[in-house]
């Protein structure tokens, strides 16, 4: 069971990231598609599963968010992520802005997958 959840939490976290790629190419072309009713609200219903399923992974594994520094990051690392998304795709007041913040949320996902996959707070540069 867990091993299913967890394929669930990333596939979502690969089609929340893809979505997030997309929608910002729509904003740098200046598509109406950005605008369509399904390129809002899916990623909501995306995202809706993908953290459901990483907090159904954490239960099942009883971590305990402030006992394990790693996932601790991970979360709060994911609010940052967040913030970058929302400021790449409307809240960026300037073209310039919102492609900088593009590439924070880019290198700040990226960053997560590598504790995500590490299970280390020093991500991919544990490899190094």
């Amino acid at each position: 069971m867990y091993l299913t959840i967890k394929t669930i939490h990333m596939i979502c976290a690969l089609m929340s990231f893809t979505g997030f790629l997309l929608r910002a190419y729509l904003m740098v072309i200046e598509s109406k598609w950005q605008h369509h009713k399904v390129v809002l609200v899916t990623p909501h219903l995306i995202d809706t599963v993908f953290l459901a399923s990483g907090a159904t992974m954490a239960f099942m594994v009883n971590f305990g968010l402030f006992s394990q520094l790693w996932l601790t990051l991970k979360i709060s690392l994911l609010m940052v992520y967040l913030l970058f998304v929302g400021i790449a795709l409307n809240r960026g007041r300037t073209k310039l802005i919102r492609i900088g913040a593009f590439f924070l949320a880019i290198f700040t996902f990226v960053y997560i997958a590598g504790i995500a996959v590490n299970k280390s707070t020093i991500s991919w540069f544990g490899l190094l």
